[in-house]
């Protein structure tokens, strides 16, 4: 299980490889402006799927991601 401290450091890199280093901060910056409701986010903001096909989709992307950085 992971830290809370490597959860933050894992979620900052991947804001910063999705959106780029100044993306990412001003990302943070809207968010912490604004006030933010995780539960009604989810509720409304997420595809209406299964969490297997959401799942099924992240790993989807993790793959394409791994290909194009080549990761492994």
């Amino acid at each position: 299980m992971k830290t809370e401290t490597e959860i933050r450091m894992d979620g900052m890199n991947a804001l910063i490889q999705a959106l780029g280093l100044v993306e990412a901060e001003r990302f943070l910056m809207a968010i912490s402006r604004e006030r933010f409701n995780y539960t009604e986010w989810r509720r409304t903001r997420l595809p209406d799927v299964s969490i297997e096909e959401l799942a099924r989709l992240a790993n989807l992307e993790a793959e394409k991601n791994n290909q194009l950085f080549g990761e492994k």
